[in-house]
């Protein structure tokens, strides 16, 4: 019998490299080698108890979305070892095992946030953001004064810019090829997102960007590389933050800044949710409380009705509630 870890490897090799996408590959085998393997990886794997993966899910109660994704993997590694032999079927150790609340968590820029956050990218694409050197260190004193400026890349910039003006997810914008980008019809078309393949409309800002970019290779962000793309912009990203002042905002609550915007101009969540390119109506919900204008509408106009009738207007046409029975 194979341990826990053994299986692990067979999973991630057989089942989730070959059929999952890369995201989410890298996902599960954060999860395994980070956290089960360690804790329960030399187990063999028909003897796994409940008892076990209840006390390491309850030793990660502090990260509760963390937590419940360790239940969710181990569940969907024993389902593969059941249905390729190693282990009879329904054989599952995290069956039963209640998974903690998660409260979710949205941030969503407001309009003073967002010109903080347009003049720190402005100074970090211009003359640059400053940063203070620690002069109580011993190499201090060697730091040029010059250099005591960050200027971030104009292919990071233009990414964040992107991120703000479309909505896309993070790893859309980074990988995004010049041949997914159709100036012409103004639509950049995807052939692989989290939700298969995506249309995404290009507005004139957007636009703007891509065509001040310059072309040095197949991706619209490269990296050093022309030929890569760029890994990720945590570092433009903590630098432009902290200029502005944001604490603890993600790259990831831009994309719920876009959608909060639209929610709150009253444009309809089916239309965000095909904006953003959900594939469940569900998904678009979360924003439903700020689609506040019809209800506004309807408050405006009932209350203007009444004010109407107390101030005398004839005209003012309130009907008795029993017409409402």
């Amino acid at each position: 019998m194979l341990t826990l870890a053994e299986l692990a490897d067979r999973f991630m090799a057989e089942h989730v490299e070959a059929k999952r996408k890369g995201g989410t590959a890298r996902f599960y085998a954060d999860i395994l080698d980070r956290i089960v393997k360690p804790a329960v990886g030399t187990t063999k794997a028909d003897k796994l108890s409940r008892a076990q993966i209840g006390r390491l899910h309850s030793s990660l109660a502090e990260t509760p979305f963390q937590a419940n994704r360790v239940l969710a993997v181990v569940g969907s590694m024993y389902a593969f070892a059941g249905w390729t032999g190693i282990l009879p079927e329904g054989t599952n150790p995290t069956r039963g095992i209640d998974k903690f609340k998660e409260g979710r968590r949205e941030r969503f820029l407001t309009g003073e946030e967002l010109e903080r956050l347009g003049s720190a990218i402005r100074e970090a694409e211009t003359t640059g953001i400053p940063w203070t050197v620690d002069e109580t260190k011993p190499a201090a004193k060697h730091v040029p004064k010059a250099k005591r400026f960050t200027r971030i890349a104009p292919s990071a910039v233009a990414a964040l810019r992107l991120l703000l003006f479309t909505g896309c997810r993070l790893r859309e914008i980074l990988h995004l090829r010049w041949e997914h980008v159709d100036f012409e019809r103004g639509c950049l078309f995807l052939p692989d997102s989290k939700s298969g393949r995506k249309t995404v409309i290009l507005n004139a800002p957007a636009l703007a960007v891509l065509n001040a970019l310059e072309r040095v290779g197949p991706y619209v962000v490269s990296a050093d590389d022309p030929a890569q793309p760029r890994h990720d912009l945590k570092r433009p990203w903590d630098a432009v933050t902290k200029q502005a002042g944001l604490v603890g905002v993600r790259l990831h609550d831009l994309r719920h800044t876009y959608a909060s915007f639209g929610a709150g101009g009253g444009l309809g969540l089916p239309i965000i949710g095909r904006l953003l390119g959900h594939a469940q109506a569900t998904t678009t919900a979360r924003y439903a409380h700020l689609d506040n204008d019809p209800l506004r509408r309807a408050s405006e106009a009932i209350a203007g009705r009444i004010a109407a009738a107390l101030e005398g207007n004839q005209k003012a046409d309130v009907l008795p509630l029993s017409d409402y029975a």
